[in-house]
């Protein structure tokens, strides 16, 4: 009995400990993800500078209130963010996206601010939805606006500013910018009768069926805007029961394109006569093609597109959406295009909710994550190689003399070299597979009779892999000692810079 007793309580001891699991929706990010990142984000963040925008970073937290229309309307609003209460009762929420915390900060500064107020900011937003399969519950946005500049000279300015970012990360002649306007589409729906706040609904309902286009094709969105459709799986959705005539306007909206622009403008014109507000849409396309035309931005790289509608109830004029035309394999193994990487548009009224005058406003937003996969898949050289270089490892040999090895570590950080010294209890043959398993391109060792002398041996890791690779014996390996040489502590500094240059180490953190 007391042996199974004792059984027992060992099992139970074991059974009690914490399971390591990461949250789901969530990710960790190694070594080689975070530099490939840092450096897609430095070249995005020198894009940017280089339009005269400016960094301002806001809080991951935001009063819940503050965050917009789009939050549920409920006691407890934790559908679609993460909201909790502080110690006021106070409702606070993980920020969804970097806009609506910008509005906040731009009312709250307003009369400091220069405006036009042209700013960048970089973060993790978060949405509380379910996850799957290249959908995450964080995720980090880079985001670009201008606030109080009403003109679409600055909705231009955005197209080509997120055109020049693609070319710089190593993505040109791999993606489109294409440009549409809520308006045009607002006078779509006053054509067919579904302007007002009463018929709302409607409109969402017509604009989900348009965003489907490329999924279901022209028949799967008349039916969506129609009665509605069955797929093939056996769901149905309920349709936006327009009537056969207005289906035949909102689908010549969606394919107003022609082969040159001033067709496309006469085809929009068109779908929208009769309607002052989407004239005006359709004016302002034109204006955004002269100025983009302007800065040598030809149609293959910002094209106007009325089939964007992704984001056209929120926008309140030009939109864009910043797409990769290169192929990508679906997890069915067919060829598609790899798509959306970033959007944006104008929201002249999110700033306007905290103060009495109307603020205008446009901004461009990427996608942080998915960007860096297609760079990836392009072998753009900006995440190439990205895997961080490891640091020199300073060998322990005798423990009781740590302080000596303390100097030798210090004086290769002075000399600006990244370098560490062993703290763990190992003897050297771990400590020398530590050092392989941190991509240390050497190692200082100083032992006893080393000391003596004044010197240290400096281990070529990179150059003796390569030589050892070609030693047959283990007595040849003593003999030869690959790339392992003994120099005076004085010229320690020296040497090991010109390891690191010779194999291309960047010596500096």
């Amino acid at each position: 009995m007391a042996r199974d007793g004792k059984d027992k309580s060992k099992n139970q001891g074991k059974d009690d400990r914490l399971k390591a699991r990461l949250p789901r929706g969530f990710v960790d990010r190694a070594p080689g993800e975070l530099a490939a990142a840092d450096r897609m984000l430095a070249a995005i963040k020198a894009t940017y500078s280089l339009y005269g925008f400016e960094a301002v970073e806001t809080p991951l937290v935001e009063y819940t209130d503050a965050l917009g229309k789009f939050l549920p309307d409920q006691d407890r609003p934790n559908e679609g963010v993460f909201s909790f209460q502080d110690d006021d009762e106070q409702w606070l929420s993980l920020r969804y996206d970097l806009t609506a915390p910008l509005a906040r900060y731009v009312s709250e500064n307003f009369d400091a601010l220069a405006k036009p107020y042209r700013s960048y900011r970089v973060g993790w937003v978060f949405r509380n939805e379910k996850p799957g399969p290249g959908r995450f519950r964080q995720f980090m946005q880079f985001d670009a606006d201008t606030v109080g500049a009403a003109s679409v000279a600055a909705d231009a300015e955005m197209c080509m500013m997120a055109a020049d970012t693609l070319d710089r990360l190593g993505l040109a002649g791999k993606y489109v910018v294409k440009v549409n306007n809520r308006k045009v589409l607002d006078g779509v729906m006053e054509a067919i009768g579904l302007a007002g706040e009463e018929h709302a609904a409607r409109r969402l309902g017509v604009l989900r069926a348009i965003d489907k286009l490329d999924k279901v094709g022209e028949d799967g969105v008349r039916d969506l805007l129609g009665a509605g459709r069955m797929d093939p799986s056996g769901d149905y959705t309920k349709g936006a029961e327009l009537d056969a005539p207005a289906i035949d306007r909102v689908l010549a909206f969606t394919q107003a394109k022609r082969a040159s622009l001033p067709e496309t403008f006469a085809a929009l014109e068109s779908v929208v006569a009769g309607s002052e507000r989407g004239m005006e849409g359709v004016r302002e396309l034109a204006e955004i093609a002269s100025l983009v035309e302007a800065g040598g931005y030809g149609e293959d790289r910002i094209v106007i597109d009325p089939s964007v509608v992704r984001g056209l109830e929120y926008y309140t004029g030009p939109v864009f959406e910043a797409e990769l035309t290169f192929p990508v394999t679906n997890e069915d193994g067919v060829p598609v295009r790899f798509g959306s990487i970033g959007g944006g548009g104008r929201y002249d009224g999110l700033v306007g909710r905290f103060r009495a005058e109307p603020i205008p406003a446009t901004g461009f937003s990427i996608g942080v994550s998915r960007l860096l996969t297609a760079l990836r898949l392009v072998g753009s050289p900006i995440v190439a190689d990205a895997e961080p270089d490891g640091p020199v490892v300073v060998l322990v040999m005798e423990r009781d003399r740590i302080a000596d090895y303390q100097r030798l570590v210090a004086a290769l950080r002075k000399g600006g070299i990244r370098s560490e010294l062993y703290l763990g209890s190992a003897g050297m043959k771990a400590q020398m597979k530590y050092a392989d398993r941190r991509k240390s391109p050497c190692v200082v060792i100083q032992g006893s009779d080393e000391r003596e002398r004044g010197e240290v041996q400096v281990k070529d890791l990179i150059e003796g892999a390569k030589a050892a690779a070609a030693i047959a014996t283990n007595a040849e390996w003593k003999a030869a000692r690959p790339a392992q040489v003994s120099v005076p502590v004085d010229e320690m500094v020296a040497v090991v810079r010109g390891i690191l240059e010779m194999h291309g180490v960047n010596p500096s953190p």
